[in-house]
This record gives C-alpha cells, structure tokens and sequence, in this order.
C-alpha cells in the first residue's frame, strides 16, 4: 500500500512554469535523499510529460507528492489536464507514435524513465498520468 506523505500542487499553464516545476520536482527528490540519476530519470520523465500536457491538454495541473511503501520513499508526480484526451492510449504508448512533428518517444519514453507509470484518458475530459520513482529504482 501506497501512502502520501506530503503534497504540493503547480499550475503549469504555460512554458515558463515548467522551470519552476523542475526545481520543485528536484527539491522533493533531495529531501527524500534520491541519488541524482534517479532524479535526473524523474526530471526527464516529468518534463515530457508536462510538455504534453502544454501541447495537447492546454496545460493542467502537477500533484508532488513524497509517498512511502513499506521501507521505501519515492516521488508521485501526478498530471492532469482537461483536454481533448487521447483516442488510443495503446497506439500512444509505442514508440514512434506521434501526432505532432516529433519523434514520439513522450509517453513510451517517460514510463522507461521511472519505477511506475499509469496513464487515464476520457475523450473530451482529459488525460491523468501517474508517475512514481522510488528513492533506489
């Protein structure tokens, strides 16, 4: 069983918030005394992550949350945004999908970046993701 032990919510409306949310993202992973290859995964993972939500969800909101499970501490970043979702989250989440002018590698990409991943679309609603990187994984 998960338990949150802490908090914090960003807004990220626009590119500028990603930079604060980067630090916020580093600070947590510190204070929870993750080595920096792990937070360098996390930071990557959530900088993909919220440049989609920017892209395709017109922006949203970051849950930071420090979570424990047993003996082991991680990281949750949870984004949500209220955009058009994502018609085919299977076909999302090869690499090489891509609907805009890149190389696809945002969501396929990130979940290899971190310990858990778990994505939720609802057409016209919005997408939810869920990431966690544990402190030694």
């Amino acid at each position: 069983m998960i338990v949150t032990l802490s908090k914090d919510t960003i807004n990220v409306q626009r590119e500028q918030d990603t930079i604060f949310l980067r630090n916020r993202i580093k600070e947590w992973a510190t204070k929870i005394g993750m080595g920096l290859v792990n937070q360098t995964k996390l930071i990557t993972a959530a900088s993909e992550l919220v440049r989609n939500m920017l892209k395709y969800g017109g922006g949203g909101t970051v849950n930071i949350e420090i979570v424990t499970k047993g003996r082991e501490n991680g990281v949750r970043l949870i984004f949500v945004d209220k955009g058009p979702g994502i018609h085919d989250i299977n076909q999302a989440m090869k690499d090489g999908f891509t609907t805009g002018k890149s190389l696809g590698l945002g969501l396929p990409g990130a979940k290899r970046l971190v310990s858990e991943f778990d994505i939720q679309s609802v057409i016209n609603e919005g997408t939810t993701i869920s990431i966690i990187k544990w402190k030694n994984g």
